[in-house]
């Protein structure tokens, strides 16, 4: 199994047990869902209970979360289009810089498809919520939330020249 990390503040962000692909090779998006985690209890991985376990579940003290979220302990955030802008600046050249000492052979392609997909971003802000690594560092990433067409199917963008992979 792969682990993704931030390559800036080391927090745990997603794995490979989820599914995930490259987008413009700039990009990962992952896909999650809504589950029913009981308190004390194992973390239910999405199968569908009954309408009878659904309804029992949440009335002893069960909550429906993020499997994403919950998993990898990402914390919410909130952010106006300007914050978000001065924010993306700064974590751009911060990747920018690590590249350089790490990958410098990814640069040229980090910048050219950043800038791009950040437009993306941007023309599409007000679609997106906005979660931090578990230490909250305001140096590391930002991950986006969004929904697919349906308006039900939740998925992660996470940058991907902002991840490191570890083996586990």
């Amino acid at each position: 199994m792969l682990l993704y990390e931030d390559i800036l503040t080391g927090d745990e962000l997603f794995s490979d047990a989820f599914p995930l692909k490259a987008i413009d090779n700039i990009v990962y998006e992952v896909d999650c869902q809504m589950i029913v985690v009981k308190a004390g209890a194992d973390v239910d991985i999405g199968a569908n209970p009954s309408a009878e376990e659904q309804d029992e579940a949440l009335e002893d003290g069960a909550s429906q979360v993020n499997n994403v979220v919950h998993s990898f302990r990402l914390q919410s955030t909130t952010f106006d289009k300007k914050s978000y802008l001065t924010y993306l600046k700064g974590y751009m050249k911060a990747v920018k810089e690590k590249l350089a000492e790490t990958k410098p052979e990814s640069v040229q392609e980090f910048e050219k498809g950043a800038a791009a997909y950040a437009k993306k971003i941007i023309a599409n802000f007000k679609d997106y919520e906005f979660y931090t690594g578990e230490a909250m560092n305001p140096d590391g990433m930002v991950a986006l939330l969004n929904y697919r067409e349906d308006g039900v199917t939740p998925y992660f963008t996470f940058w991907k020249h902002g991840t490191k992979q570890v083996k586990l």
